[in-house]
C-alpha cells in the first residue's frame, strides 16, 4: 500500500512562504538596482572620484551642569585629486557619527587648488593659529614630501611633487588648516601676472 503524504503544517507553510517572500525581495532590489545604474550611470563614477581621509580622531570632554560629557572630535579631510580639498571637523558621541560630520564639514570648505603638472606654481606660506608651514615647488619624481596631515592634504588636492616645512605648532588640526590655507594662496601665472599689471614673459624675464 502507498503511504500517505501528510499535509504541511502551518509552520512549514508560513517558513516557505517566508523564504519565497525574501527571494522575490532579493530579486526586486537588485533589479531597482540595476534600474538605478541604467538611469544614473555617472552616479558611482562620481561618488569614486571623491576621497576621504581621517586625520585625527580624539576624544575630548565639555563640563555641563552634571558634570562632563564625553564626545568624540573626528578631523577629516576631502579631495578629489584634481585640484580640489577640503577640511572639515566633526563632533559627536559617536566615532562614525562625529567622522560622518566631518565630511559634510570638509564638503562645504572646498578650495581649489591651482597646479603645474604634478607641483604647485610658487612657493608659499600658510598658518593657522600657531602652526606655519612652508610650501616649496618640487621638480617630477621627487614625490610629497611632508608629514602627518600636511601630507594627507596635499595628496588629497592632487600635489604628486612638493617640498614642504613645518614650522610653530605641529597639532594636526592646525597644521592641516595652515596647509588648507597655503594651497588656497596660491596664484597661477595668469593671475599674478594680472595683478601686477604686466605680461607673463615680463613676470619670467
Amino acid at each position: 500500500m502507498d503511504k500517505e503524504e501528510k499535509a504541511p503544517s502551518a509552520v512549514a507553510v508560513d517558513e516557505i512562504a517566508a523564504v519565497d517572500g525574501g527571494r522575490r525581495a532579493r530579486r526586486t532590489n537588485s533589479r531597482e538596482t540595476n534600474r538605478r545604474a541604467v538611469e544614473d550611470p555617472n552616479r558611482q563614477r562620481e561618488q569614486s572620484e571623491w576621497e576621504e581621509k581621517i586625520i585625527q580622531v580624539r576624544r575630548v570632554t565639555k563640563v555641563v551642569k552634571g558634570g562632563k560629557k564625553l564626545s568624540f572630535r573626528a578631523v577629516v579631510a576631502v579631495g578629489n585629486g584634481k585640484g580640489q580639498v577640503g577640511i572639515g571637523v566633526g563632533k559627536a558621541a559617536e566615532v562614525i557619527s562625529a567622522i560622518q560630520k566631518g565630511v559634510v564639514d570638509a564638503r562645504k570648505s572646498m578650495v581649489k587648488v591651482p597646479l603645474v603638472g604634478t607641483t604647485i606654481p610658487h612657493q608659499i606660506y600658510g598658518s593657522q593659529g600657531s602652526s606655519r608651514i612652508m610650501l616649496k615647488p618640487a621638480a617630477k619624481g621627487t614625490g610629497v614630501i611632508a608629514g602627518g596631515a600636511a601630507r594627507a592634504i596635499l595628496e588629497l588636492a592632487g600635489v604628486g611633487d612638493v617640498l614642504s616645512k613645518s614650522l610653530g605648532s605641529r597639532a594636526p588640526l592646525n597644521v592641516a588648516r595652515a596647509t588648507v590655507d597655503g594651497l588656497e594662496r596660491l596664484r597661477t601665472f595668469d593671475e599674478a601676472a594680472k595683478l601686477r599689471g604686466i605680461t607673463v614673459k615680463q613676470m619670467l624675464a
